[in-house]
């Protein structure tokens, strides 16, 4: 998926993308369960441009508690889900030396796969109050994120991720898709 399929006129700063996101409306979190398709938001973020590196392709809320943050795509036409605490326990080496970023890491992810994969959930979905608004949230169990939603239309949410130690959130686009299975 293309940002540009979903969000023609996105943000392109910080200022711009909360602009747009405190003005969108809430999410009820019973209408983030099913797959979504993701793109970045590049916005000047430390972390722009690392997920779709990793070949990213989305997250499953299959319910309250049972929600997959990272999927990528197989070989095949599936999804598999990665486990969060592997890929983003090195998010400060990462957004520090910025030798890391800009480098295509998908044939790694793929290739790393058996030690990456987890069918266990590993984050949890609840509703929270966010730059003064209860809106869904998607919680991670191991780190010290939070991903926040609102609502763009009935099929698109803008996600700002709400990193500890980070001074502005990182942002991304979700589009529902349950068109591929998770495995």
């Amino acid at each position: 998926m293309l940002l540009s399929d979903v969000l023609p006129n996105a943000p392109t700063d910080t200022a711009d993308a909360l602009t747009l996101f405190d003005a969108a409306p809430a999410v009820e979190a019973d209408a983030m369960i099913g797959t979504w398709h993701g793109a970045e938001l590049p916005t000047g973020h430390p972390l722009d441009g690392l997920l779709a590196a990793s070949g990213w392709w989305g997250k499953q809320f299959v319910d309250a508690e049972t929600v997959h943050p990272l999927l990528f795509p197989t070989g095949d036409g599936a999804l598999w889900a990665l486990n969060p605490l592997l890929a983003f326990s090195g998010l400060g080496v990462v957004t520090k030396l910025p030798g890391l970023r800009g480098r295509d890491y998908r044939g790694a992810i793929s290739a790393a796969r058996p030690a990456l994969q987890t069918r266990a959930p590993k984050a949890r979905l609840r509703t929270t109050r966010y730059r003064g608004v209860d809106t869904a949230t998607m919680i991670y169990d191991q780190l010290p994120i939070n991903d926040v939603f609102r609502r763009l239309d009935d099929a698109t949410v803008l996600g700002a991720m709400d990193l500890r130690g980070s001074k502005a959130p990182y942002f991304f686009v979700l589009r529902r898709d349950d068109s591929l299975p998770v495995r």
